[in-house]
C-alpha cells in the first residue's frame, strides 16, 4: 500500500471511538515515521496546551491519541488537551504522548460561580458572575471520595442543561426533532454531549428531515432565506448562527444561570487541587466589568488557590477592526504583565473546539513577540509539573513541593527547569522514578543534569 494512503488510513483511525484502534494507529504511524516513511519535522518552540478534545467536542473530530499526533506531525513542542467536565481524555493523552515523545499536559474546564463577582460580568458574556475556570496539570482521571462526587456532580449538571436545551429547541422547531438516545449519545465516545454536539444533530436532523433545510432555518432563525443559501456553502458559519441565535442569550434554548446553575469556585478548586492538579484562572479579553478589575479577580482566585492563567491568545489580537484590536491587544499585555508579577504562569491555547480555529497559534505574529517568551515559559513549567506529578508523585501541589518550594516563584523555576532538562518519551518515566521525597531540589535538578549530560555525551 503506497504511504500516503497508509498514513491517511492511519490518521483516520486516531479519531475511532475504540481506544485499543487509536492506539494500535498511532504505533502504526510512529513505525511509519521510524522507517522514514512519514518525514517528521523538527520541533519548533511552539506550544497549544488549550485542545479540546472529541470526550466533549473537537471541531476537528480529535481524539486524544490524534492530537499527540498532531503535535509530533506538526513539530510542536508542547500540547496540552482541555475538555468540559470531564478528564476521560487524561491518561490516552499523556500514554500516547510518552509513546510518540511529546511534551504534553491535560486539564479541565468548566464553569462556577464567584460569588464574590455574583453582580459583575466576568468571561462568560451576560452571565454575570459565572466565569469559564480551569485546572491543569492533571495526571490521573479516576479521582478519590469527595473530589470524584464533585467531578461526577459536574459532569451530571452539564448532561441536565445539555438535554434540557435539547427539549426547548425540539419544542420550537417542531415538526422537526432530534432523539437525544439516538441522534446526540452516537456522537460521542462516551456520554458527554454538549452544546456543540446538540448543533451537529439539529443540522443533520433539519437536511434530512426538510425538503428545503434553507427555507426552514429562515423561518426558524428570522433572516432571509438567500442568506442561509450562502451560509450553507461555509457549514462551520451557518453552524455559528445557529447557535447564535437559538442556544446562546436570548435564544429559545438559553436559560440565564444562577448561583446554582455551576459548582462554587471553591468546590471545583476542591477537586483540582485533590486531584494534585493547579487551579487556573481564565481570561477573555479584558472588556467585561469583570476583568476590567483583573487584579481584584486574580488575588480573589489566589486566595483560593488559583496558581496559573489561561489566554487564548488569537481572540486578543487577530481582530479586524483596528480599534477593537489595539484595545485588545493592550489589554493582552497588561494581563500578562499581572501575571509575571504574580508569578502565575500562563497556559495557552487555540480550543480547536469549532472548525476552522487554528491549530497553534502563530508564534510569529508581531502582536505577540512581547508576550511569547511568558507564553512558552508557562510551557515548560506546566509540562515540568506533569513529569514531577505523573512519575514522581512531586508535583506542584505535593507536600514535597510545599516544604521545599514554599513560594509560587520558586516552583516556577523549578518545574520549568525540570522541563529543559527532560526529553519526552519512556525515558523521562525511568529517570524520574528514581527521585524520592527525601531529596532535595537542588538534588533533583543535580541528578537530572548529570543524567542529561550523558545523554548529550552520547
Amino acid at each position: 500500500m503506497p504511504e500516503k494512503k497508509q498514513q491517511f488510513i492511519f490518521e483516520a483511525r486516531l479519531n475511532d471511538f475504540d481506544p485499543e484502534a487509536r492506539r494500535d494507529a498511532l504505533i502504526s504511524l510512529l513505525k511509519l515515521a521510524e522507517t522514514g516513511e512519514i518525514a517528521l519535522p523538527p520541533e519548533q518552540e511552539i506550544a497549544n496546551l488549550h485542545c479540546h478534545t472529541f470526550y466533549s467536542f473537537n471541531g476537528y473530530g480529535y481524539s486524544p491519541t490524534a492530537i499527540a499526533w498532531l503535535a509530533k506531525k506538526m513539530g510542536i513542542k508542547f500540547m496540552g488537551i482541555v475538555d468540559f467536565d470531564v478528564l476521560d481524555g487524561v491518561e490516552e493523552f499523556l500514554d500516547a504522548c510518552e509513546v510518540a515523545g511529546v511534551r504534553g499536559s491535560a486539564g479541565m474546564e468548566t464553569r462556577v460561580f464567584i460569588p464574590e463577582f455574583a453582580t459583575r460580568e466576568i468571561n462568560s458574556p451576560g452571565e454575570p458572575g459565572i466565569s469559564y475556570h480551569m485546572g491543569i496539570g492533571f495526571t490521573e482521571q479516576n479521582l478519590m471520595g469527595d473530589a470524584q462526587a464533585i467531578l461526577d456532580d459536574m459532569r451530571a449538571r452539564a448532561e441536565t442543561r445539555t438535554r434540557d436545551m435539547a427539549d426547548r429547541i425540539n419544542a420550537y422547531l417542531s415538526p422537526v426533532a432530534i432523539c437525544y438516545e439516538e441522534d446526540v449519545l452516537p456522537l460521542t465516545p462516551n456520554g458527554n454531549a454538549t452544546e456543540r454536539h446538540l448543533l451537529t444533530a439539529f443540522v443533520d436532523a433539519v437536511a434530512r428531515k426538510t425538503k428545503n433545510p434553507a427555507a426552514f432555518w429562515a423561518e426558524k432563525l428570522s433572516v432571509s432565506e438567500d442568506e442561509i443559501v450562502q451560509l450553507q456553502k461555509n457549514l462551520p458559519r451557518l453552524k455559528d448562527l445557529i447557535r447564535k441565535k437559538l442556544m446562546k442569550r436570548g435564544g429559545v434554548g438559553y436559560v440565564q444561570p444562577g448561583p446554582s446553575t455551576f459548582p462554587s469556585v471553591d468546590e471545583a478548586h476542591t477537586m483540582i487541587l485533590a486531584a494534585g492538579a493547579l487551579p487556573c484562572i481564565t481570561w477573555l479579553d479584558g472588556t467585561s466589568e469583570g476583568e476590567q478589575n483583573i487584579r481584584e479577580l486574580i488575588e480573589l482566585l489566589i486566595s483560593k488557590g488559583a496558581v496559573a492563567v489561561n489566554v487564548v491568545p488569537d481572540r486578543n489580537w487577530n481582530i479586524t477592526d483596528p480599534l477593537q484590536k489595539a484595545e485588545k491587544v493592550k489589554n493582552l499585555y497588561d494581563l500578562v504583565s499581572l501575571a509575571d508579577e504574580f508569578h502565575l504562569p500562563l497556559n495557552i491555547g487555540t480550543e480547536m473546539n469549532a472548525y476552522g480555529l487554528k491549530l497553534v497559534d502563530d508564534f510569529s505574529a508581531p502582536e505577540l513577540q512581547p508576550v511569547k517568551d511568558a507564553f512558552l515559559a508557562g510551557a515548560y513549567f506546566i509540562y515540568g509539573h506533569t513529569l514531577m506529578n505523573r512519575y514522581a508523585g512531586m508535583g506542584y501541589m505535593s507536600e514535597w513541593a510545599q516544604q521545599h518550594l514554599p513560594t509560587r516563584k520558586m516552583r516556577n523555576e523549578f518545574f520549568s527547569m525540570v522541563a529543559k532538562l527532560i526529553e519526552p518519551g519512556l525515558a523521562a518515566k525511568s529517570k524520574l522514578a528514581s527521585c524520592k521525597p527525601t531529596m532535595e531540589p537542588n538534588a533533583i535538578i543535580s541528578y537530572i543534569q548529570k543524567d542529561h549530560q550523558q545523554e548529550c555525551v552520547k
